[in-house]
């Protein structure tokens, strides 16, 4: 065995050290963030076949402006349906008269009106209507706020008697709401449909809606004009709450204010405000009664709709930028709002 020197072994351990240093060092690898995956073909179709097998006519789905679906089906031959209809637009959507969803669209109209100086929710309706508008007790009347129509909870039954003292109790009633369309208009000094185009529509580029007289069937809804629109204006009308109360080109429509107040949890029923029904409470009161829980548990806690017979449904989700818009005659699943939110929930992820 070869003895090296003390300066031999010095020079070996100099060599061998530059030798590990001259080495790149092997750092753990980067753990990359996935990119967010892309519908995939399975959950759209699987979206759009539930959606067309539940009577459907038109469906669209507007994310961050960005149109995600649009699909228009023949109209299904049904006598009942064929009252709701009208002619197809340009486009070939379908016109339709979107029943209760109406009520969302008033509601903007109040809150137009709240801006222009011409409404105080706080006042009573008899204040712009005159005495008599109902068949309560004229000391009763007096007590019904223009608050009460837009809540839901003015203590008339759907007769417009007296039964029970306004703000108290929550009663999904049409024939009331009706009332509202004329304060807006008393309030205005103008018929309905100019403040509906001059306030809202015009402005908002909606040249499919409009207000039109319904057959003589409807006599006992208690509300004789329909609101008819097609799918693309309903999401117009969704993208101005996205917006911030701005219709597309940046011309304001309501302040913020005043749409955020349509947003207000009535006191009697948290799933409801002003003429908007609203997701995320701990109980919901529909018309058939009071159930424990949300609107819609799969849907975000921050989505509201405009609902309407036939379940004509626009939901505007703020926080995902959405806007989805269904229109047709009724659905046959019970179901339908919670499992379409989790079919949808697998195409926007």
């Amino acid at each position: 065995m070869v003895r090296l020197s003390a300066r031999s072994r010095f020079i070996r351990r100099l060599t061998m050290l530059a030798a590990l240093m001259a080495v790149p060092v092997t750092r753990p690898a980067a753990i990359a963030m996935p990119a967010a995956p892309s519908p995939s073909a399975g959950a759209l179709d699987q979206l759009l076949d539930y959606v067309q097998h539940q009577n459907t006519t038109g469906f669209l789905v507007i994310q961050d402006r960005k149109i995600l679906v649009e699909k228009n089906w023949p109209a299904p031959d049904d006598p009942q349906f064929r009252l709701f209809t009208y002619e197809r637009n340009k486009d070939g959507a379908l016109l339709e008269d979107v029943a209760s969803q109406q009520k969302s669209f008033v509601s903007m109209l109040v809150a137009i009106a709240i801006d222009k100086g011409l409404i105080d929710v706080q006042q009573p309706v008899s204040f712009y209507l005159g005495a008599g508008w109902s068949k309560a007790a004229p000391e009763q009347e007096a007590r019904i706020r223009v608050i009460n129509l837009l809540n839901m909870n003015s203590g008339l039954g759907t007769d417009y008697r007296y039964q029970a003292p306004p703000g108290t109790v929550f009663l999904y009633n049409t024939q009331v709401y009706a009332i509202i369309k004329r304060v807006v208009a008393a309030a205005a000094r103008q018929p309905l449909e100019t403040i509906t185009h001059d306030w809202l529509t015009g402005p908002a580029g909606m040249a499919d809606t409009a207000w039109r007289k319904r057959p003589a069937s409807f006599v006992d809804v208690g509300n004789p004009t329909g609101l008819v629109t097609s799918p693309r204006d309903v999401a117009r009308f969704g993208q101005i709450l996205l917006d911030g109360g701005r219709a597309a080109d940046g011309q304001r429509i309501v302040s913020e204010s005043s749409m955020k107040a349509m947003f207000e949890r009535s006191p009697t029923n948290p799933s409801y405000g002003r003429l908007w029904w609203l997701n995320g409470s701990a109980y919901t009161v529909r018309p058939t009664g009071r159930h424990d829980g949300p609107l819609i548990a799969a849907a975000p806690a921050d989505l509201v709709g405009a609902l309407g017979a036939l379940d004509r449904r626009l939901f505007v989700v703020p926080g995902r930028k959405l806007i989805v818009v269904r229109m047709g005659n009724a659905v046959d699943d019970k179901d339908f709002d919670q499992q379409l939110w989790l079919r949808l929930d697998k195409v926007i992820g």
